[in-house]
């Protein structure tokens, strides 16, 4: 294991829970934005599709691809732990899942959760989960989420997996808590880059790293190359409210590479974590993290969803530890495929998997 430094209470609950509610307000004498469209439906490819994640973003990206792994080929995980972590306590989200006063979280209890949830069907089956490529990082100066914890993710999927060729652990020595960045391809982003150590700020630490490409590479190796590489995409942002979840903001943003509205292309979910989404830092999650770079020159479609900033999750977080589901369930179902938000974002994938066609006969 690697070793992790001291006390980092403080610095999760401020991340996770937050004082108070921030807003990214416009500026003065800014121009109106055209109101968003629908999520449009692109006939994207069915299969290869994968899902990253980072921080909250990561926790809620394995919980997608283990609800759903016959939907994915891959799954990239940046600075979180393992599978269903928290099981739908705060506390233990807090004080086992960010950091580790209560002890390290244990792989058999969490083993043994994912094999009641298959037998209730409510995540994939094993071979399905077996079969996933993955990507795991952290950054060993992370004082948000403990090192620790994502070598314990790394050893839960290695249980998981049918061959460790399967699954590539990465480390930066000098990373904190973030989404590391080339800094060639960010010199006009709206928020400043977090500082590669300590983290911070927009969280995208500047480390002059390029964890996407590496990421992308790794869950897709046998990805072609586009006939011109060098064409730019279109973000698009759209309104969520056709996939209503609690914790979802008002809209999301897709990347479309130029080309990819004639059914060949596949699908990557990019997840923000803790207070990344547009809300709080812009449009400099969706832009900045490298992930578009590397679609144009692969032709892949990029899905950003947007969770919300409310006071009963001030940080914009994503649900992987109950918040947004109904308060009688004793066990929440937030990391099953009947979680809310979990649902709302496999319909995201699903409504970019289907074809015009298919929706005006609906």
């Amino acid at each position: 294991m690697l070793k992790t430094t001291g006390h980092r209470h403080a610095a999760a609950a401020r991340l996770l829970l937050g004082a108070a509610l921030v807003y990214a307000l416009p500026a003065i004498g800014q121009e109106e934005e055209a109101p968003p469209g629908t999520l449009p439906s692109l006939g994207a490819a069915e299969t290869g599709a994968s899902v990253v994640g980072v921080s909250s973003g990561g926790y809620m990206a394995l919980q997608l691809a283990i609800a759903w792994p016959e939907r994915f080929a891959g799954v990239g995980v940046l600075a979180a732990g393992p599978w269903s972590c928290s099981q739908g306590s705060l506390s233990l989200a807090l004080n086992q899942c960010m950091m580790t006063r209560r002890g390290e979280p244990s792989l058999e209890t969490l083993n043994t959760r994912g094999a009641n949830s298959r037998e209730q069907d409510q995540v994939g089956s094993e071979n399905a989960r077996s079969a996933l490529r993955a990507y795991v990082w952290h950054g060993e100066e992370d004082a948000v989420v403990e090192p620790v914890l994502g070598d314990l993710l790394a050893e839960q999927l290695q249980q998981w997996l049918t061959s460790d060729d399967q699954l590539k652990v990465a480390r930066s020595a000098q990373a904190g808590h973030g989404w590391p960045v080339s800094l060639a391809d960010n010199t006009q982003l709206s928020q400043p880059l977090g500082d590669c150590q300590s983290g911070g700020g927009s969280h995208l630490l500047a480390c002059d790293e390029d964890i996407a490409a590496d990421m992308l590479d790794w869950l897709h190796p046998d990805s072609a190359l586009a006939a011109t590489s060098a064409a730019e995409g279109e973000l698009i942002r759209f309104d969520q409210s056709d996939f209503d979840a609690k914790g979802l903001a008002d809209n999301g943003y897709v990347y479309q590479p130029e080309g990819c509205d004639d059914g060949s292309c596949k699908v990557t979910l990019a997840l923000h974590g803790c207070q990344m989404n547009a809300e709080q830092i812009g449009e400099t999650f969706v832009r900045g993290t490298g992930l578009n770079e590397w679609a144009d020159k692969h032709r892949r479609i990029v899905l950003y969803p947007q969770a919300e900033s409310t006071l009963a999750n001030p940080q914009g977080c994503w649900d992987w530890w109950g918040f947004a589901e109904s308060s009688w369930q004793l066990n929440p179902l937030h990391d099953t495929r009947q979680g809310t938000q979990v649902s709302a974002l496999m319909a995201m994938l699903t409504r970019l998997q289907s074809s015009s066609d298919a929706d005006d006969n609906e």
